[in-house]
């Protein structure tokens, strides 16, 4: 394991000490946890990216769109009714 030091401004701080006290971590795991995620976030838009970029194309959405059957949402799953338009 290594260790760092982190500058970090006082506002910052004190709301890393309050979401860790309300999480029942320390600071350190707060904060290990916090950078693991963005490691984990960062790796997924790349991956998408890649995915994207070798298998992706509008035309190929379009495509597997049009191969969906036309059937009315299940219960539950319907769109809210649209909200009117406010004039300007």
């Amino acid at each position: 394991m290594s260790a760092i030091t982190v500058r970090l401004p006082n506002s910052v701080h004190g709301q890393v000490k309050q979401l860790a006290a309300a999480d029942g971590a320390s600071i350190n795991n707060f904060i290990v946890s916090a950078v693991a995620e963005k490691i984990a976030a960062r790796r997924t838009v790349g991956w998408l990216k890649e995915q994207a970029g070798a298998y992706g194309s509008p035309e190929r959405l379009l495509a597997i769109l049009a191969e969906a059957p036309d059937f009315p949402p299940m219960a539950g799953d319907e769109l809210p009714p649209a909200r009117p338009k406010r004039r300007k």
